[in-house]
């Protein structure tokens, strides 16, 4: 049975360990360049200070969007640093998501990339402060004063932030159940509701991440989602491994990545990872594999085929995991182990400490092993607050008589796009 250490300290400690630790190991490479585990967490002190100096009235809170851009992983630890109610948004999102996020935490800073920006506009509410990250490699700028309402000014990640070593942040936060972040995840029946994060959910969760995907201090991480998921980011600084974000949707991009960082995990969607298999280069070998460092590749939302999981298994010559979670990997609750194969709809067991069943959608009760319904999990990674502490996933599946989920459906993978909801693309 794998044990699981589960940390007892507020959420940015993990950073602040790894800095700690191996200061001078690549944390974060990207086209631009590569960050050591010490600059990262300067620059969420950085963050902290700006968040701080940002929120003027009691309660006031942050928002960042987790697009796959270099900024993302400080604005996220340097806003949960500073200990003010934190919002996630996922980029594919739309204006209404924005102004329910932003209501939920009286947001007044949020920390957007510059093609997102516009999102903000009508935000509403407290917001005065919208903080730029812009591309890569391209000059800061600030996006037009006419653009924005008054009250609400747009500068760049540079000048809000600052550069250079700054002064070390002192999280207010003592106690790990305090919530860290919230996030909208959908359901078929309720809508998109907010779900609100502790440190203990956040740190539980990486550390099972860490277990189930073997990361270690050795490990190079290709992040290739569109999304950065807080739960991958947490479980690879817990791990203190590298993470090489590929921002190219090509979908041999993070394969060439895999080869030139001789990388041991791959993680990707399930729309990527079908082209991926499809791609006339790939099938045809006239894409560089990953070589023989790589592990593992792993499906991060649980919808792959299975044979299309089987045919980059055979390609690759590594496992090819399912992973499963609740609202776009805000709750990592499943990952498929390595020795079993491809099966439709499977996404493995529970993660160490997750307990997981199927229920009645009407009265609630837990059906048998082979009988479908909703699907509920439970354990040190999900918020207590449901009755009982199980959390509704609003998706449809079955377990088997070896305690596996299956997947039917999964009416929950939609997003407020706008004013409507939507299935969002890759």
């Amino acid at each position: 049975m794998a044990v699981v250490t589960y940390l007892d300290t507020p959420l940015d400690g993990l950073l602040r360990r790894a800095a700690a630790r191996t200061g001078d190991r690549p944390a974060l490479t990207t086209a631009a360049g590569t960050r050591t585990y010490a600059g990262l967490d300067r620059t969420a002190d950085r963050v902290a200070h700006a968040v701080d100096r940002a929120v003027r009235r009691p309660g006031g809170g942050a928002v960042v969007v987790c697009a796959p851009h270099p900024d993302v992983a400080a604005a996220y630890f340097g806003a949960v640093r500073s200990g003010r109610p934190l919002a996630l948004l996922d980029p594919s999102a739309g204006a209404a998501a924005v102004r329910e996020l932003c209501a939920a935490v009286h947001a007044e800073i949020a920390f957007v990339p510059a093609d997102l920006a516009g999102l903000f506009r009508t935000a509403g509410g407290r917001l005065h402060t919208v903080v730029v990250l812009e591309p890569a490699g391209r000059p800061a700028h600030t996006a037009e004063p006419p653009a924005w309402p008054a009250g609400v000014c747009a500068v760049p990640w540079a000048a809000a932030v600052g550069e250079g070593p700054g002064t070390p942040f002192r999280s207010p936060v003592s106690d790990a159940d305090t919530v860290a972040c919230v996030q909208l995840v959908p359901h078929p029946a309720t809508g998109a509701r907010v779900l609100a994060l502790t440190h203990r959910n956040l740190l539980a969760n990486a550390a099972q991440i860490v277990v189930a995907c073997g990361l270690d201090a050795d490990s190079v991480v290709v992040d290739h989602l569109p999304a950065r998921h807080p739960s991958l980011l947490g479980a690879a600084v817990h791990a203190g491994a590298e993470q090489v974000l590929v921002a190219d949707p090509d979908p041999c991009a993070g394969m060439v990545q895999c080869r030139s960082r001789r990388a041991t995990h791959y993680f990707g969607p399930s729309a990527r990872l079908t082209r991926l298999a499809e791609d006339e280069r790939f099938a045809g070998h006239r894409a560089p594999l990953p070589g023989g460092h790589l592990r593992a590749v792993l499906c991060a939302d649980g919808a792959l085929e299975a044979e299309t999981a089987r045919r980059l298994r055979r390609a690759l010559r590594v496992p090819v995991l399912q992973g499963y979670g609740v609202g776009g990997l805000s709750v990592l609750s499943h990952v498929q182990e390595p020795a079993t194969q491809p099966v439709l709809g499977a996404v493995g067991a529970s993660l160490p400490g997750t307990e997981c069943r199927v229920v009645h959608p009407v009265s609630r009760e837990p059906v048998r092993a082979w009988s479908g319904g909703e699907v509920e999990i439970r354990g040190p990674q999900v918020p207590s607050r449901p009755a009982g502490g199980w959390l509704a996933t609003g998706d449809v599946g079955y377990l088997d008589l070896d305690d596996r989920l299956h997947l039917v459906a999964r009416p929950a993978a939609v997003f407020l796009s706008g004013d409507t909801a939507v299935v969002p693309g890759m």
